[in-house]
């Protein structure tokens, strides 16, 4: 869906086929790559070093209202950190 949108608004093939690589790639600007490198910082999720938590002990109504909260919670301060927002002591 996207890759048509951008298709009928002017993007070309060739950037759209190497954008998952755009690191190696000499298609986009400085600050297309400034872009780029932001949201992938931004995005990245760490690997995961243990087992899921859940062990039976939550329900699934408690499962999804902590993740949503955790989703919520670190979108905020994704913000805050990419912004340099001040943070009161």
């Amino acid at each position: 869906m996207h890759q048509r949108d951008a298709i009928k608004l002017g993007e070309s093939m060739d950037r759209l086929a190497v954008v998952a690589a755009w690191w190696e790639s000499q298609y986009f600007s400085e600050v297309e790559q400034a872009a780029l490198a932001l949201a992938e910082e931004i995005t990245q999720l760490p690997v995961p070093q243990h087992k899921s938590w859940n062990t039976g002990v939550l329900s699934d109504e408690q499962m999804s209202a902590i993740s949503w909260l955790a989703i919520v919670m670190n979108g905020w301060n994704r913000i805050a950190i990419q912004s340099h927002y001040p943070v009161a002591p």
